[in-house]
This record gives structure tokens, sequence and C-alpha cells, in this order.
């Protein structure tokens, strides 16, 4: 979602490269080119007008030490004012105070509550909690349908009731979790089309009823400087606690990640990265920040594959390794664990210097892991485990098997072979090879 944010910075940025002293016409010059980007990406004008203020006190008058260039010093100031701007750490959930700790989800209809509600429900189960559904939406036709399947769909209980008293049903949903020892309740409640008087009194009321350790307000991250305003209004009735940023894997502009946190003054707590169940990261406003810049955010490539790889497969596949024991068997495994991690080109930008523009211009094709899968899939055990096998009329069965050419399973096996020569090099070299986890 940010990319396109991003390369607009680098953009300002790469103008300020090769001159020796930060003077008051190039920052100023440059405080205009951030401005105009700032305001593109649909960031709350006063909110930009406090950004530009504050970097250009900081870059004002600054000597530029020799071993770095102006551009330099001033992606590092305006790093240091983006994570400023976005809350300077990660928000921590504060449930702890109550058994069943009880979250309340509020937000515009259509702003991805239900759908979060899964998503909190799973990471916070893979966190050791035992979590309870309900279905506190009376008024949308099939939302009791709707979280029931996203109930279902990762193992979770779903607590509803027929009838349209939307505190109530809270209210004995939390009870009912007491008795069952359920330690967490996300209450996914109506969405409102607009600010809606009757619907912020019942949301109020529930409120009052549930006492909630953590009101989270959803805000579509498509809806730019909106998402603020709607904010804003849920602040005066409900001061949630935090922020949740749906659907950042859209094409919107950004503005509403970076204006939501000065606005209301209350943290983005989570980050939804994708439609999945699983694509939801806490938010950290120093790895946004790098992200938008062009920095990578290694730390959370890191995670996800610590989240995605299978840690005693990975150990495996090391002795196989060293032993030169590695077959598409091994291969096929560690494509399947890959993929787990998410879409190629959003854990490249996840590298840094993957902003260069070979790299951004690089057309990374997603669906290639999936027919490498069919050729391997078509292949018998014994191939897998013994390529070499692989004749001239294998390899004609195997392409007609997957849907792939004759040239693609050439490919895929000539690939493998040269994998196979290089990981012998390797071990021949004396080289302690130590395989990251998954790769």
């Amino acid at each position: 979602m940010l990319q396109e944010l991003g390369e607009k910075f680098e953009s300002v940025v790469r103008k300020l490269k090769g001159q020796g002293k930060l003077s008051e016409k190039n920052i100023a010059d440059t405080m205009r080119e951030i401005r105009r980007v700032l305001l593109e990406a649909d960031v709350n004008y006063k909110v930009a007008k406090q950004f530009i203020k504050a970097v250009e006190q900081r870059a004002l008058g600054q000597e530029v030490a020799k071993s770095i260039s102006p551009g330099q010093l001033v992606v590092k100031i305006i790093h240091d004012e983006l994570v400023r701007l976005m809350g300077q750490s990660q928000a921590p959930m504060n449930l702890d105070r109550s058994s069943p700790a009880v979250i309340l989800l509020c937000g515009l209809q259509g702003s991805g509550k239900t759908t979060l509600a899964g998503k909190l429900s799973l990471y916070f189960r893979n966190k050791g909690r035992h979590p309870l559904l309900v279905a506190a939406d009376v008024y949308r036709p099939a939302a009791r349908d709707q979280i029931a399947i996203v109930g279902k769909s990762i193992n979770v209980a779903v607590y509803s009731e027929d009838g349209d008293e939307a505190v109530q049903i809270a209210e004995h949903a939390v009870e009912y979790a007491r008795k069952n020892m359920f330690d967490l309740v996300i209450v996914d409640t109506a969405g409102r089309l607009h600010i809606d008087e009757m619907m912020m009194d019942e949301i109020e009321r529930m409120k009052q009823a549930l006492n909630p350790d953590e009101i989270l307000f959803v805000a579509d991250a498509m809806t730019g400087q909106d998402a603020v305003t709607v904010a804003q209004s849920f602040l005066d009735r409900l001061d949630f606690d935090g922020v949740v940023l749906s659907k950042m894997d859209g094409d919107a502009r950004g503005g509403a990640a970076l204006s939501i946190r000065a606005i209301t003054d209350k943290p983005i707590k989570f980050i939804s990265v994708g439609e999945k169940l699983d694509q939801l990261e806490p938010f950290h406003p120093d790895r946004m920040a790098s992200r938008i810049l062009g920095m990578g955010d290694v730390v959370s490539l890191v995670e996800r594959a610590q989240q995605s790889m299978d840690e005693a497969k990975a150990q495996k596949l090391e002795r196989k390794l060293r032993r030169q024991e590695f077959t598409l068997e091994d291969f096929f495994d560690q494509l399947q664990q890959i993929k787990k991690m998410g879409p190629m080109k959003e854990l490249i930008a996840m590298i840094p210097g993957a902003q260069t523009k070979a790299l951004k211009n690089l057309d990374i094709d997603d669906k290639a892991l999936v027919r490498v899968e069919a050729v391997i899939n078509s292949m018998t055990v014994e191939e897998r485990r013994s390529p070499h096998i692989i004749n001239g009329s294998r390899r004609k069965r195997i392409a007609r098997g997957s849907g792939a050419s004759v040239q693609d399973v050439n490919r895929l096996l000539n690939q493998f072979s040269m994998m196979q020569k290089m990981m012998k090099q390797m071990n021949k070299g004396g080289s302690r090879m130590r395989m990251p986890l998954g790769y």
C-alpha cells in the first residue's frame, strides 16, 4: 500500500544527493516537495504541516559529516519524525485486568470488523489464549452466519443468540465465557453506515455494561482522511484504546496510517496486511517508517519466517544438506513453507535495498511457484528422490500430467542440479554451512 508513497519520498531525497551542505534554500525546496507528497498521500493537512515544521527545524543548519550525504541525513531526520508521528513504539494490548478479558470492536460498516475479529482470535490463540467470538451485530443480514463461518474456519467458538438486544447478547456471552473457561471475549458489533445516533448510543451502553479491557476502532486504510474524521467521532463517544488499520494490502495512499495517530492521540495496535485470517501484524512505527523510506523491514521478515517455518523440518533439512541428500521432496516442502510467508513481492520489499529500480521493476510471478509445485506433484516418489532417473519419456509424462511444457520440466531439473552442485562445493570447501530457517 505504501509503495507509491515510498517512491515519492525517495524521489524527493534523491535531489539532495551530491550536495555538500544543507542550506536554507535546498531544505525549503525539499520541504515543499515533501508537503506535496504528504498531501497527495491523503495525509491530514494539519499533520502534514506539523511534520514539515519538525523536519525543517531539525535539518536547518546541520553540518553534513564527510561519511554521509545530505540526502542520508535528511532521510534519517524524516525517519525519526515518521516514527514520532506514528507513535514511537509498539503499543501493547492490556488484557490482564480481568478474566475473561474483553475486546470490543467498533467502526463503520464495511471496515472489516468481522474479519478482524477472526484474525484477533487466531492471533491470540497462537499466543496461548482461549478466545470466544461474539456475534453482536443484530442489524446486518447474515452477520451471524458470517462470523460463524469465520469461527469455524479457524476452529474458534462463536456465541450468538436470536434477538435484537445487542447489549444483552454481549453480556450473556461474557457470562458464558466465564462459566466455560474462555479467557478472551472478542465482541463484533454492528457497523455504522455513518455516525448514527441510535447505534452510537447502543455501543456506549455496551461499553458501560461490559467494561471492556480494550476498545479497538477499526479504520479502513482505503478511506484516507475520512478515516481520521470518523475516528475522531468515535473517540468523542467511546474514548477507544487503540486503532487497527484494515486493508493495508490495498492501493490506498497511506494517509490514514500517517494521520490517525497524530489526530486521535491513540496508538495503532495492529495492521491487517491481507485477506487471510493469519495476515495480521502488531504495528511497529519504526518498522513502518523503514518500509515507507525503502529501508526494508528485516525484523518483520524474520518473524514471518519463524511463524511459517517448521524448526524441526529446518534442522532435518540442514542435516540432509550436509550429507548431500537434498531431494525434490525437500525442495517441495521448502516451497510450501515460503508460500505461507506471503506474496514474494511483499517479502522482497522487506529486504533492505529492495527499493532499487531493478528490484522494484522486477516482475515477480507467484504463479511460477504453483507451476513448479504442479511439476513436482506429477513425479513419482522415486523420481522426486532420485531426479537423475528422469529421462526423456518421463519428462514428457511429467509435462503432460502437470500442464507444463517439457521445457518447464527441464528448467526445474537443471536449476535443481545446479543447486545440488553448489551445495556439494560448499561442503567440499569445509565451510560450516548454517542454513537459515526454511532455506
